[in-house]
């Protein structure tokens, strides 16, 4: 249920709340953040410079607000003239982003009888259009609040109700749409991406990431396989209102370690998808790793750049990817362009061809257990990066690590999840996190900055005009470096 202001003359702050379309089109206003990544592109950049190399060690915490109701944080806070909203689990909340004071908050009972990420009930963000916000709940439905008081306006469940979906993700605001995806890729369900018009919450279209019998792509999936294929899409995408086109990644194949039932690439799983906004057509699709047998997904943040690579203007997209690599593309038309081998653990593959495929070794799920270098967490996961246009720099989470997967068939059960395997912890292997920073100007790394602990952290980047990055480590510290030479600046227990 909705509450109402809980201070005193503070609910007139969110009266004036009316961010339009156009608005999100152009470069935000500095003190905005009105999305997930800040804007379109996904390059979680602050023109801020307010705060600089010179005078980022005086920063001080100024208020803290803890949400009772959740012990794991993992949303970006969304702000809009003045006034900061934050999710944890299915509530919703809008602070006055100068005191931390609350001004409403917008709660509902947690889902029971989820299973795994879902039942966790871990929530990323809220969009906002106009005077609303959006929200995912835990169980797949797509609220539509009243961004001045916290008042439900409309409720749409978007799944059919199986438990075995789920929802993490911020919503994408595109236009007057409002574009969702799901969890559950590790469980079997059938991944798809949704837009709902932001004013009635009807459904306008729907693109399924598995494809049905005597579709393109449908002979990785014999018989009902196809229902039970993964590929969900469990983290925004991002926008090119010029091209009229959004960028959405998709997860991982099920079963995750077992390829048997699902032969040949296994698309679209494990896909960068270019989607028509307006009628969710797609333009075009890049498979990072096809037959995935390793839960390397694709869904971490596709970033856009429009810059020259390799003497060339061109209007870019730079992903970095679970599987080890870093990926260049054309966004105009997904040609691939570059893909460079971030990750010192990598057993998998020795390369990427000049098609974009892997060069894949003969390293996969076995009956004894077989060292996987990356682990099924990937090299990198959906920590944001963030890029920096005055230093031609990508920023984002590494982690050094391998496990031993061994291949355990099964059968699909409702209720229950379809990894196929049981995964440990590989003997004499060290887990490391590391931030790095990806030059595209020179196409290879310019710096890495170790962190301290193993990785236990989902925290990732955020860059600005003042030559900074900050993020978050395992140390549970708040952290600022040099944008251009990773030089430690300043460091904060949280």
């Amino acid at each position: 249920m909705p509450l109402s202001s809980q201070q005193e003359g503070t609910a007139s702050l969110a009266t004036s709340i009316d961010v339009r379309p156009a608005e999100l089109l152009r470069k935000p206003i500095a003190a905005n953040w009105p999305s997930y990544n800040g804007d379109y592109t996904g390059r979680r950049y602050s023109a801020l410079r307010e705060i600089h190399a010179g005078n980022v060690a005086e920063l001080r915490a100024q208020w803290v607000f803890h949400a009772s109701n959740s012990s794991n944080l993992e949303v970006t806070p969304v702000v809009a003239d003045g006034i900061m909203f934050v999710t944890a689990a299915n509530d919703a909340f809008a602070l006055d982003a100068q005191t931390g004071r609350a001004l409403w908050h917008y709660s509902r009972p947690v889902t029971e009888g989820l299973i795994d990420d879902a039942s966790q009930h871990h929530n990323r963000g809220v969009g906002i259009w106009r005077s609303r916000i959006f929200m995912e709940t835990d169980n797949a439905h797509l609220l539509c609040l009243d961004a001045r008081s916290g008042h439900l306006l409309w409720d749409v469940p978007y799944t059919d109700g199986d438990p075995n979906y789920g929802a993490t993700s911020a919503p994408l605001v595109v236009k007057n749409k409002v574009i969702v995806g799901t969890s559950g890729g590790d469980d079997g369900v059938r991944g798809f991406v949704a837009a709902y018009d932001a004013e009635t919450g009807r459904e306008a279209w729907r693109f399924w990431t598995i494809p049905a019998p005597g579709e393109f792509g449908s002979s990785s999936w014999p018989g009902e396989s196809y229902k039970l294929g993964g590929g969900t899409t469990w983290m925004p995408g991002t926008f090119d209102p010029e091209l009229n086109t959004i960028f959405w990644g998709t997860s991982n194949p099920a079963p995750d370690f077992d390829g048997g039932p699902r032969p040949g690439d296994d698309l679209y799983t494990d896909c960068l998808l270019a989607l028509d906004p307006d009628t969710g057509k797609l333009k075009w699709y890049f498979q990072f790793t096809p037959h995935d047998l390793f839960d390397y997904d694709a869904t971490e943040t596709p970033v856009l750049v429009d810059a020259t690579f390799r003497g060339q203007p061109r209007k870019l997209i730079v992903e970095a990817n679970r599987n080890g690599f870093l990926y260049v593309l054309d966004r105009t038309n997904g040609q691939f362009l570059s893909a460079t081998r971030f990750s010192e653990k990598l057993n998998w593959a020795t390369g990427i061809d000049d098609k974009g495929r892997p060069i894949r070794t003969e390293v996969k799920p076995s009956a004894e257990g077989t060292r996987v270098c990356p682990g099924m967490v990937g090299a990198t996961n959906w920590y944001a990066p963030s890029y920096n246009p005055e230093t031609s720099l990508l920023y984002f989470m590494t982690l050094e690590s391998c496990n031993v997967l061994v291949l355990k068939p099964q059968a699909f059960k409702p209720g229950q999840t379809y990894y196929s395997t049981g995964a440990r912890h590989s003997e004499g292997d060290h887990h490391q996190k590391i931030f790095l920073a990806y030059s595209l100007d020179a196409d290879k790394p310019a710096w890495r900055y170790v962190q301290a602990g193993r990785g236990h952290s989902a925290g990732g980047t955020m860059t600005t005009a003042g030559g900074l990055v900050f993020f978050g480590d395992d140390a549970e510290s708040f952290e600022a470096v040099d944008a251009q030479t990773g030089k430690a600046l300043t460091a904060a227990q949280a």
